[in-house]
């Protein structure tokens, strides 16, 4: 199974996974925030992407880094269109977020004081594609079905996965499943 987290496996995929990882490079994100642990996290690593999915990076920002960060992200991309930086609350722990657009992309940076891996997002994003490894085509086509109906990703997951609750904590309670566990534990498709 391939690393949904390396980019070069962008490189295998579909146009605006492809379109994604030109755009990472010509941007150079990864790089600039390498000292953050930076990971792709959303849909486009997983091949589920609609038209108005965004690069969402993932970091991993600790107290006594966050003023460097903001400072990183103002030298590097405050002249980009839309730029804002912000501070919110993730996992109940604080955060900070920028937002920018580049080329044809969103981008948005979440930074908190927690490995990258660990992060709902990443961990999120783990799950399904060990989801999607074991649904395979007729699976990817349900999530991308019911995205293009609005529905959020991870509601998506646990509407079709028929996990009860929170989608963003049910999804989580699947972490340790291999491919072949979840495989067995697929319910038919609607």
């Amino acid at each position: 199974m391939p690393d949904c987290t390396d980019l070069a496996a962008l490189l295998a995929g579909d146009a605006r996974q492809q379109q994604a990882y030109h755009t990472l490079q010509a941007l150079g994100i990864i790089p600039t925030l390498r000292a953050f642990d930076p990971v792709l996290a959303g849909t486009l690593p997983l091949g589920i992407a609609t038209p108005a999915s965004d690069l969402d990076i993932i970091c991993a920002v600790y107290p006594e880094q966050q003023q460097a960060f903001r400072e990183l992200l103002r030298l590097h991309y405050a002249d980009l269109p839309g730029f804002v930086l912000r501070e919110t609350v993730g996992q109940q722990l604080p955060a900070v977020v920028c937002g920018f657009q580049y080329q044809a992309f969103a981008v948005e940076v979440f930074g908190q004081a927690c490995p990258s891996r660990q992060q709902y997002a990443v961990r999120h994003l783990l799950v399904e594609h060990r989801v999607l490894e074991a649904g395979g085509k007729s699976w990817r086509e349900a999530v991308q079905q019911l995205k293009q109906q609005g529905m959020k990703t991870e509601p998506a997951f646990a509407h079709l996965l028929g996990l009860p609750g929170n989608p963003y904590e049910a999804l989580l309670t699947l972490e340790l499943y291999t491919v072949a566990e979840l495989r067995a534990r697929l319910p038919p498709l609607p």
